[in-house]
């Protein structure tokens, strides 16, 4: 049985034990939920629960011999290399002044005291990593960010650009969304202040939240918005999500996320949990996009790192159809505190909406944003930032071309079937 298997069952067994007690039976949806966890069959968990009831939870041979805390730190010193521990304890000036057991036996020992939660400090930091403290100060350095405001800004303070190909001039993604469009601006709405308040109270009080609904809303940038009002000593640790991933896939990126060495723990089930176990114990909050591509398996495994003692952190959770994965992980979906659905873009402040995030609908006619979105971007905002691309690159064509009904018509027939 493998280190993380153990570790999945000793922290399963105790759980349904609990449950039990409390309830009096376990019932079958409980020992599925548990088993999806551990990553093992029903069937098994039913027979670790039946070995647990007659008083056989774990049967391990503890010898007599464990290392020392000076030994266990020269361990470390070696990145874990046992036998090149071995060859100190029995060779050279540094032999060891007690009875040295055979190899096997100290290999043995050391692999007992890591089950069992002993850490070994074997990994160094990566190298390259960047302090947030300085990536924010080379931010502001390179007037990516407008101080004391939460939007990150696309071309806020232009210069006179160098001569440069059509590619360079389409400006970078910035917080989740892609702009289209040079000069453009991301601009805090309605619904953009409805989503920092809920975020802001479920980071408050160190619960879960999801923020669900269609793609194309602006969810991620409202987030990015809440997180970003934040004060600088709460620590956010932004997790990546990949499409499908397994359980070292999450591990990984929960790891990169909270700063950790995910290239040496990924593997290492035991101690990779005790690692973000410490980190979570800090208030803050873990950011996870795209939630929508995580397993119920795998959002249970959220659920068993909050439901450690100790856990100080928010986690919030984010994505296009979240709701609809997380209400098939039952356990999870109990625990969320704040459920918030994005709203799109309302008609009565859209014009307004639109001249700020971008110049070329300054002279428009109200009546044609009217039009184009009851007929092409129904309140999306995705799709407006298409429609400004366009109409931006017709009014080039010439001199004082007017923003007008035909030339929205233009640019809307420019997005397809599928706007």
């Amino acid at each position: 049985m493998g280190e993380g298997v153990a570790l999945a069952r000793g922290v399963v067994v105790r759980r349904l034990l609990a449950v039990a007690e409390a309830s009096g039976s376990v019932s079958a949806l409980h020992v599925r939920v548990a088993a999806e966890a551990a990553g093992v069959s029903p069937r098994t968990v039913w027979h670790w629960l039946a070995a647990a009831r007659a008083g056989r939870l774990e049967r391990i041979l503890k010898s007599s011999f464990s290392l020392s805390d000076v030994w266990w730190t020269r361990l470390a010193a070696e990145g874990g290399n046992v036998a090149a521990v071995y060859r100190r304890m029995t060779e050279g000036e540094e032999a060891a002044d007690f009875p040295v057991p055979s190899l096997a036996t100290v290999q043995r020992s050391v692999k007992r005291d890591v089950r069992e939660g002993r850490v070994l400090e074997v990994a160094s930091v990566g190298r390259g990593r960047v302090e947030a403290g300085r990536y924010d100060q080379v931010l502001a350095e390179l007037k990516l960010q407008r101080p004391g405001e939460g939007l990150p800004v696309v071309d806020a303070d232009p210069v006179e650009p160098a001569p440069a190909s059509a590619e360079d001039e389409v400006p970078p993604p910035r917080g989740g969304v892609r702009l289209f469009v040079p000069g453009a601006s991301l601009v805090s709405t309605g619904p953009v202040a409805a989503v920092v308040e809920a975020v802001g109270h479920t980071v408050a009080v160190r619960g879960i939240g999801c923020v669900f609904g269609d793609p194309g809303l602006g969810k991620t940038v409202a987030v990015q918005q809440a997180l970003h009002l934040l004060p600088s000593r709460v620590p956010v640790w932004r997790a990546v999500v990949g499409v499908k991933p397994g359980l070292p896939q999450m591990r990984a990126s929960l790891l990169e996320a909270c700063g950790l060495p995910a290239g040496s723990l990924v593997h290492r089930a035991g101690v990779a949990e005790r690692a973000l176990g410490e980190v979570l114990r800090r208030p803050g909050v873990l950011f996870l996009d795209d939630v929508q591509r995580l397993a119920p398996p795998l959002l249970d495994y959220l659920r068993l790192l909050w439901d450690e003692p100790g856990t100080a952190a928010a986690l919030v959770l984010c994505g296009a159809g979240a709701e609809r994965v997380i209400a098939r992980a039952p356990a999870l979906r109990s625990r969320v505190l704040t459920w918030h659905q994005t709203a799109g873009l309302e008609q009565g402040g859209l014009v307004e909406t639109l001249r700020l995030f971008h110049e070329v609908w300054e002279a428009v006619d109200p009546a044609d944003v009217v039009w184009a979105d009851s007929t092409v971007a129904r309140g999306n905002f995705r799709t407006w930032a298409k429609i400004t691309s366009h109409v931006y690159v017709l009014s080039k064509r010439g001199q004082d071309v007017r923003v007008d009904r035909r030339l929205i018509e233009q640019a809307c027939a420019r997005l397809g079937p599928y706007p």
